[in-house]
């Protein structure tokens, strides 16, 4: 029998077929997300305290819990909220570093489409809408990109579990960066800028400032506290050797012990030392109601109440590029390493005795 003969594509056949087999990735940048109205806020606040990362209880106890907290404190939230304009500005604020990224990356790698897209976890874009908007532009894979460079279980945990039940695309997954070197150095130039056109005063103490967690988080095996400390070390060797600094967590919530020191007590010694401070967000990307009504309003004023010589504030690190260039090698070194979690470090980050570390938990 002779072979049936083999007609030639035809230009649309060429040209969908290299759409179908050219890679197509989908690069989901995660963060906490904020309400986007005053009418939000208390809906973003259940969402938040329903997640059984931050409220361990079982349901319907934690429905219950959620509901009561969202509810008593809808109302210093909104007063919160309303000092920046009646909305959080971080879905704004992750945009323009999704922006960005896509640009640096799109430059560096040209045989491969890139989309960013920015899933939040507590309010609108859910990660469940953002895992069908890839998969309705076409990608063939994703890369899982949290803007948490220190892991933990209540934040880069939790938008990974959010997106395994939202999406079956092959992931690679970035699961911290803490002691990246790019990341380090646009922490420096932040502090080192601030502190310049504050007429950089002599010897000044600078707080890392990180969000708090309960200890028992830590107790658990979580990493976060280790990971922050290793962000503070790698920042630390950028400035001026002389400089005394400290690390210390704020926005502690409820009756529970929290990581200490806290930001207040560090503010409290520095106004007994009668020593100036230059504040960073050491755990934050992208400014917020914790770094521009915490840090920004409630902490200042405290400052001025004790007296504290000077109170500088580094900018949290938005869209620096230095800071835009350590997401773009990460993004690089992922695409090497399909369907793998990897740390800036390799395969392995966190000691052993993190039992929660994600890297651990999957060996």
């Amino acid at each position: 029998m002779s072979a049936l003969p083999i007609e030639e594509d035809s230009p649309a056949q060429r040209r969908n077929l290299r759409i179908m087999t050219s890679r197509r990735v989908a690069i989901i940048l995660f963060n906490l997300g904020g309400p986007d109205s005053l009418r939000a806020v208390r809906p973003f606040l259940f969402n938040l305290f329903n997640d059984k990362a931050i409220i361990g209880a079982p349901q319907p106890l934690r429905f219950l819990i959620a509901q009561l907290i969202s509810r008593s404190r809808e109302k210093s939230a909104k007063a919160n909220y309303a000092l920046m304009g009646g909305r959080s500005p971080i879905l704004e604020e992750t945009r323009k570093q999704a922006a960005a990224l896509e640009t640096v990356i799109a430059a560096r790698v040209s045989n491969i489409s890139f989309r960013c897209f920015t899933a939040m976890r507590y309010w609108r874009p859910f990660v469940k809408d953002i895992a069908g908007d890839a998969e309705a532009w076409g990608a063939t894979d994703a890369i899982l990109l949290p803007l948490y460079p220190q892991f933990s279980s209540t934040t880069t945990a939790s938008s990974l579990k959010a997106w395994a039940r939202a999406s079956r695309l092959p992931a690679s997954t970035i699961c911290c960066y803490a002691a990246n070197g790019a990341l380090a150095q646009a922490h420096a130039d932040a502090i080192l800028e601030v502190w310049r056109k504050g007429g950089s005063p002599e010897r000044p103490r600078v707080l890392f400032s990180a969000h708090g967690l309960p200890q028992r988080v830590i107790d658990r095996g979580d990493p976060y506290q280790w990971q922050v400390e290793q962000t503070v070390a790698a920042v630390r060797k950028l400035l001026p050797q002389e400089w005394d600094a400290a690390t210390c967590y704020q926005s502690r919530v409820g009756p529970l012990k929290w990581l200490v020191p806290s930001t207040e007590e560090e503010l409290r010694r520095a106004g007994r030392d009668g020593t100036g401070v230059v504040v960073a967000p050491i755990a934050f990307v992208s400014d917020h109601i914790e770094t521009l009504v915490e840090l920004d309003l409630e902490y200042a004023q405290l400052a001025r109440e004790l007296q504290i010589p000077y109170y500088l504030r580094a900018p949290a690190l938005g869209s620096a590029p230095r800071f835009i260039d350590a997401l773009a090698d990460l993004v690089e070194r992922a695409l090497g390493q399909p369907g793998k979690m990897i740390s800036d470090a390799g395969e392995r980050f966190c000691p052993h005795k993190f039992g929660l570390c994600p890297q651990m938990v999957t060996r």
